[in-house]
This record gives structure tokens, C-alpha cells and sequence, in this order.
């Protein structure tokens, strides 16, 4: 895996940006306790791994006997990234409201997480035309997948808790319209960056 050091770039940059899940993880961190903000992370980080399993291991064949399979969806995966970056640059503000802070219930925030990740077509598109590419031949396929797959959800538990304990003390920003504007700007920058990089990139 020559590679796996744009791959924790590109899966980072993918966690990082907002979507369902950052939305739902900031709103629980803001509106419930620190319990039920945890349950959320990890529905998102469970479902996260039963739309890999789904979406990425019937690629394994393919990839392995077709170079040219390899390359389109190289180029498919850096169009999606570039094509998430231009839709959040033009993305309106992300919204967040806070309320008094109380338990919404670890199996219910975990529920909750867990069906809205499975829907999330950002995770599905990330694993379909994403991650492929970052596959060696010369490697066990499983070995890989398992390695790779198992990054992205650390990622996802890793960043989405920093999410939760900032998110109370920059509760102020995060609901101003300038600060959901550059959170989108950011993130949009970001993608475009490292779709440019996955385009070029080379085994």
C-alpha cells in the first residue's frame, strides 16, 4: 500500500467535511449529554463499516484482472472528490441549533446514527469509487480491505469526538452564518486539493 499516506489524507479530509453525520454528531453534542453524543459515534462508526463491507468487497476480483477497471475508477474517485468540493464551496451556511442540554439516550442516538450512515451517500460513493484505487495487487486483497477499511473508521470515531468536545465551546461560531460558511469552504478546498493529488497519483 504505497499509497496509504494519501489514503489517511483523502479519508480525513472526507470525515472531516460536513455532511449527515458531522451535522448529527455536532447537534447531539450540543443537545444531549456526553453518553448519548458517544452512542451517535459509534452508530455512524457501525454503519460505516456494514456500507464498506457492501459497497467494496465484490471489487476485489475486478481490480485484480482489469488495470483498465483500476484506472477508470481512479479517475472516478478524484472526480467525486472534486465534484464534493465544488458543491460544498457552493453550499449554503451549516445550520446547527443548541438546546438545553440533556440524555438522549445512547441506544436511541446510536439507532439513529447507525440507519442515517447506511443512507449516507457520501460513505457509499467513498468506498465504491475511493478506496479501490488505493488497492496493491501484489497484496492480499482481504489484507488491504480490512487494513484500509479499519483506518477510515478510526478516523471517523478520532474525529468526530473532537468534533463533540469542541463543539460546546464554539457553539456561538458553529450557529453563525460565517462560521458554517467557512467550515464549508474549507472542507471544499480540501477536496479539490486532494482530488488534483489522487488524479495524479501513481502506484
Amino acid at each position: 500500500m504505497q499509497l496509504y499516506w494519501l489514503f489517511v489524507l483523502v479519508a480525513t479530509a472526507t470525515v472531516c467535511s460536513p455532511g449527515p453525520g458531522v451535522v448529527m454528531t455536532l447537534s447531539n453534542a450540543l443537545r444531549y449529554d456526553r453518553l448519548s453524543t458517544l452512542g451517535g459515534i459509534l452508530g455512524i462508526a457501525t454503519g460505516t463499516l456494514l456500507v464498506a463491507g457492501v459497497s467494496a468487497t465484490s471489487l476485489g476480483v475486478l481490480l485484480a484482472t482489469s488495470a483498465g477497471a483500476f484506472t477508470v475508477l481512479k479517475f472516478l474517485g478524484a472526480g467525486y472528490l472534486i465534484y464534493l468540493g465544488i458543491r460544498l464551496w457552493r453550499a449554503p451556511a451549516l445550520e446547527l441549533t443548541a438546546s438545553k442540554t440533556r440524555s438522549g439516550g445512547f441506544a436511541r442516538c446510536f439507532r439513529d446514527a447507525f440507519s442515517m450512515q447506511l443512507t449516507n451517500p457520501k460513505a457509499v460513493f467513498f468506498f465504491l469509487s475511493v478506496l479501490p484505487q488505493f488497492m496493491d495487487p501484489a497484496v492480499s486483497y482481504g489484507f488491504q480491505f480490512i487494513a484500509l477499511v479499519m483506518t477510515y473508521v478510526v478516523l471517523v470515531v478520532g474525529i468526530h469526538c473532537g468534533y463533540a468536545l469542541c463543539a460546546r465551546r464554539a457553539q456561538r461560531w458553529l450557529s453563525s452564518e460565517w462560521g458554517g460558511r467557512l467550515v464549508n469552504r474549507v472542507a471544499a478546498g480540501m477536496f479539490m486539493v486532494f482530488g488534483g493529488l489522487l488524479a495524479a497519483a501513481h502506484r
